[in-house]
């Protein structure tokens, strides 16, 4: 875990620009999104954006031009994140492949806004960040695992959708 990088912010705008510029209007939505994106939170320092395109399923559509742009797929939508990542190739950084009005999307932004918004929600989740960076991870996946009941429990308080079934 690192402490809050100002630096951030500015990584995350350049990438945004970075992934406009190679998908022009295919890019829906592009949004800095997880703990990098939340003001003074400490986080793994790896900057995670939110593309949504038309379908992700139709590769060809956005794929190949991303990964001229720099990008390499790490995982895809059969993995357990359900959605493709790609990682940047000259900065730490996941870029979450999903489609338009997948209620995938209204959740990460709800629980991101939650967290910049709300300052006990922060701290918990500061705390809950903390114990889990004391463990080894053999997967990215347990991780994440072990943050699901948290933050499905802060969504469920602001009345985002329900987590899609897997």
């Amino acid at each position: 875990m690192s402490p809050y990088d100002p630096k951030w912010p500015l990584l995350s705008a350049r990438q945004k620009a970075k992934v406009h510029e190679a998908l022009g209007e295919r890019a829906l939505l592009i949004e800095h999104v997880g703990s990098t994106a939340v003001l003074g939170l400490a986080a793994r320092p790896c900057v995670d954006l939110l593309l949504a395109v038309a379908d992700p399923d139709d590769e060809p559509a956005y794929l190949t031009d991303l990964e001229h742009a720099g990008y390499r797929v790490v995982a895809d939508r059969d993995s357990p994140f359900g959605h493709r990542v790609l990682e940047g190739l000259d900065v730490n950084l996941n870029l979450h492949v999903l489609g338009e009005g997948d209620p995938e999307i209204e959740r990460i932004l709800a629980f991101r806004d939650r967290l910049a918004a709300d300052e006990d929600t922060r701290e918990r989740y500061r705390a809950l960040k903390d114990g889990l960076a004391e463990r080894t991870w053999e997967r990215v996946d347990d991780y994440i695992s072990a943050k699901s009941a948290f933050v499905d429990a802060v969504l469920a308080e602001s009345g985002a959708p329900p987590r899609s079934p897997s």
